[in-house]
């Protein structure tokens, strides 16, 4: 393939055009091959999600009891009304996170004081969790519990790069959020920890897959089997779990993070996850596998070819879906939302584009690498579809702007009246 580089618009324009006339190649596979990231065509002409408005769900002050707010998940009850949930914690790294619920009547504008999910348990155990939808009516959490010996602890170990052993749970609601069920455990495959910062998947089946990524543990001589994200799956309601591996790595030592499983319109299963270096050598592009059995397997683990670190998923009406996600590395760092339409082959990129510029990707400059997390000044975008139509994200952050939890409301344009395909700046 010959390719004269005019200009990185031009360019583009012929490298599309070799590509749909001559190669049989992904985005993501021809920028491997040539070995370079394009640059993106004029703004005006790739712009397919356009901010309506942005402020925060919930503000966090310095001098607070729990100045820092992470893990915001929203899901949209049939009346419109939108429901997030997030944790409170003292400082990034302690183990005292509250997770809470806030309210909007009004497609985000305005949000209710959040309010404790399970007050009663504050001082005995510390509750990450994110909310989903479950059956007509009902809506469940999932997420990882960790117990609390002593205040201020830490639920980290930089020697083991590994969690203060938690369990997974649930836990149900039945009147729109304003009661739950006592959490309820789920078990995990193997030794480890876990990190679960996915809601809880219920496909139209009814079978409920609960996403993880297998942490070490402050025991350094317990092995684990890292190289993995898992999926606990139940067909009935809670009671029995069986599992799987959805993505497997075959990079030695390393893992996922942020892992995210959802239900595509046709069916399929769909999982992500940020691919870890745990050598903290490489920074590996997003991982993703499909399924087309409910879960039973998996395709090979693939690239997804965006290079980002935590993800988010939600499913689209024609058969494709939204993967939101971090950028501490790599260009400006941001929350990015793309629209794809995955094969087995290719994760199908179809535009790619920043959502929130970050004014500052850590807090004391420090490189953005996992082994750095406690450092990072935003993280964990969500996004949900709006009854309207429209989208709303929300993030974490701690920035001289503002703390707590951020949103981002926004418009989305089908891709054929933008006249795009794809936008490939941060595809690796």
């Amino acid at each position: 393939m010959h390719l004269e580089m005019i200009s990185a618009d031009h360019a583009l324009v012929k490298f599309r055009f070799e590509l749909d006339s001559t190669l049989p190649v992904s985005w993501s596979q021809m920028l491997h091959l040539h070995g370079r990231v394009l640059r993106k065509r004029p703004q005006e002409d790739l712009e397919m999600f356009e901010t309506i408005s942005e402020g925060f769900v919930n503000r966090r002050e310095l001098g607070a009891v729990t100045p820092v707010a992470a893990v915001p998940r929203c899901v949209v009850l049939p009346d419109g009304e939108i429901l997030c949930t997030f944790v409170v914690q003292s400082a990034l790294g302690v183990n005292d996170f509250v997770p809470v619920i806030a309210r909007s009547s009004d497609g985000g504008t305005t949000w209710s004081a959040p309010a404790a999910i399970f007050p009663h348990l504050s001082e005995k155990a510390s509750l990450v969790c994110a909310i989903g939808p479950g059956r007509v009516g009902e809506l469940l959490l999932f997420g990882i519990r960790i117990p609390i010996d002593r205040a201020g602890e830490s639920f980290w170990s930089d020697l083991t790069q590994g969690m203060k052993q938690d369990t997974l749970f649930w836990s149900r609601s039945t009147d729109a959020g304003k009661t739950w069920s006592e959490p309820a455990d789920i078990p995990m495959d193997g030794a480890g920890s876990a990190e679960a910062p996915c809601a809880l998947t219920v496909t139209r089946a009814g079978r409920w897959i609960a996403a993880y990524s297998p942490y070490n543990t402050f025991e350094p001589s317990e092995k684990v089997d890292r190289e993995r994200v898992v999926i606990a799956c139940s067909d009935d309601e809670g009671r029995t779990w069986w599992h799987r591996d959805a993505l497997r790595f075959e990079e030695t030592n390393s893992g996922g993070a942020e892992a995210w499983v959802v239900e595509l319109a046709d069916g399929r299963l769909l999982a992500t996850a940020w691919h870890v270096d745990h050598n903290g050598h490489q920074d590996f592009p997003n991982a993703y596998a499909l399924s087309t059995d409910g879960g039973e397997s998996w395709t090979p683990t693939r690239s997804t070819g965006i290079s980002g670190q935590s993800t988010a998923l939600a499913p689209l009406p024609d058969g494709g879906a939204l993967l939101i996600y971090n950028q501490r590395k790599h260009g400006q760092p941001g929350v990015y939302l793309a629209l794809v339409n995955p094969s087995e082959s290719d994760f199908g990129v179809q535009h790619n584009q920043m959502i929130w510029a970050a004014p500052v990707a850590t807090q004391h400059h420090t490189s953005a690498g996992h082994s750095e997390w406690t450092d990072f000044a935003f993280g964990e975008p969500h996004v949900a579809k709006l009854a309207d139509g429209t989208l709303l994200a929300v993030l974490w952050c701690i920035q001289a702007t503002g703390s707590g939890i951020r949103y981002v409301r926004l418009s989305m344009t089908p891709p054929q009246e933008t006249g795009t395909t794809a936008t490939p700046a941060t595809v690796l």
